[in-house]
């Protein structure tokens, strides 16, 4: 038996204890008011009580608590430093690592899913994991053939405790809400708990991956480790020796942080593409800054090392085209055709009538990156952006609540978001309109031209 299900009582006890945590600190800030503090420093002082609370929360558990806690992680640029600075390390052990599971459920699962003697497979196998997330552990090894290897094994019960954590944490998202200012997070927990059946089969993932690796095969930016074996509840790939993207944010060179942002924008692009699928678990423990074939003492030597292919969009023809288009127009400032385009894709409402030129001031600032050659992704950039659409006093809060996301878009949106999110926590300067101009449908007046022919 896993842990996972063994202690099912402990880890709804420790989420059912949440909401009573920021009821007690919502008390608590009333306390302060009444004794005249201000409602500001009040604020700033319950946010970062909850966060220490959650991500405390969060870091002691696998599953869905995890899940939810590395989907997060990524819009800690968004926080206000005093509340993102403290727990900067408890974000970073979210992407990273979780608790392992028992070695003896290990090999009971090596066991039923790779025969009795699956130790036959293997020249070695550490019994220590290399790193455990979500849903499973890695077991670093060496293949029956000498080639080192990867082992993920999935915790047994894996998708009860997905299920029943989110369910758990969708019941006081509204509590949560303040503490990443302009996400709504009931949206991100609904779709979390809507490809838990999609990331527990392993079939799916190794699907993606050996089409991701067959794509980027020798390609002089990225590496995706090949499949060597897949089974239920174990897949075995490549290993990828690399530093962690996690590492790059709180310790890396420049050189290193604006690589790696140039590389992490292009597989965003890229990606779907060439494969017709979207990578949709963009967190720093998902990637790795792998040296070239050169020294690695140039920038352009190093590539990224892409891990888990466990959730992934299904685009076939790439990225839809009416992004790259309303981008364009965006650009272009042509307020009247953009409306229309956003009309007919439906984020905006037949029911609801809103002003071009509003609509337009309101993109304006998301699309900044796009505008130069090169920008500079900050904290500080993040955070002004998150304040604009969060403050309900502001214009473009109340436009945002009028607009509404299509479920085509639901996952591409929340990848770019994340995407942008670890671009900030990086530092990185990037060329990102290169990117859109090669990579992106309908960006450039003649790829559109060539999409309708």
């Amino acid at each position: 038996m896993s842990d996972l299900p063994r202690k099912a009582v402990t880890r709804t006890a420790k989420l059912a204890a949440l909401p009573l945590g920021f009821a007690g600190r919502a008390t608590w800030g009333l306390g302060k008011r009444i004794v005249g503090e201000s409602a500001e420093l009040v604020g700033r002082e319950l946010q970062q009580r909850t966060a220490e609370q959650l991500f405390k929360v969060l870091g002691e558990l696998k599953g869905g608590a995890m899940k939810f806690g590395q989907a997060l992680s990524v819009f800690e640029s968004a926080l206000p430093e005093e509340v993102a600075g403290p727990y900067r390390a408890a974000l970073t052990k979210l992407q990273e690592a979780a608790p392992p599971m028992p070695t003896r459920t290990v090999h009971g699962v090596l066991e039923e899913r790779l025969g009795e003697d699956w130790h036959e497979l293997f020249v070695e196998f550490e019994d220590k994991p290399a790193a455990a997330a979500s849903i499973g552990q890695v077991h670093r090894a060496v293949w029956h053939n000498g080639r080192e290897v990867a082992v993920k094994v999935q915790y047994p019960g894996a998708g009860d405790a997905l299920l029943s954590d989110l369910s758990q944490l969708s019941r006081f998202a509204r509590l949560l809400g303040p503490l990443i200012p302009g996400m709504d997070i009931k949206p991100l927990i609904a779709e979390l708990r809507d490809r838990v059946s999609e990331e527990l089969d392993y079939g799916l993932e190794a699907q993606a991956q050996r089409a991701h690796a067959e794509e980027f095969a020798d390609d002089p930016d990225f590496m995706v480790p090949a499949v060597v074996h897949q089974c239920d509840q174990v897949l075995v790939t490549e290993w990828v020796d690399g530093i962690p993207l996690s590492e790059v944010i709180s310790d890396g060179t420049q050189e290193q942080r604006d690589r790696a942002g140039q590389l992490l924008a292009r597989f965003l692009f890229s990606g779907p593409a060439r494969t017709g699928l979207l990578h949709a678990d963009p967190h720093p423990g998902n990637f790795r800054l792998v040296p070239g074939s050169g020294d690695g003492a140039r920038k352009e030597e190093w590539r990224l090392g892409v891990l888990d292919f466990g959730t992934v969009d299904r685009l076939p023809g790439g990225l839809p085209i009416p992004i790259g288009h309303s981008l364009r127009l965006t650009l272009e400032g042509d307020a009247q055709s953009v409306y229309e385009l956003l009309c007919e894709e439906g984020f905006v409402k037949e029911s609801i009538e809103l002003d071009p030129d509003a609509v337009l001031d309101y993109l304006l600032p998301i699309i900044e990156p796009a505008q130069v050659e090169e920008f500079t992704f900050t904290r500080g950039w993040m955070r002004s952006q998150a304040a604009r659409v969060a403050d309900p006093r502001s214009p473009a809060y109340q436009l945002g609540k009028r607009l509404n996301l299509p479920p085509a878009y639901l996952l591409i949106h929340r990848v770019t978001l994340s995407t942008i999110g670890v671009l900030c926590q990086l530092g990185a300067t990037v060329r990102l309109r290169d990117e859109l101009e090669e990579w992106l449908p309908g960006f450039l007046p003649e790829q559109e031209q060539a999409a309708e022919a």
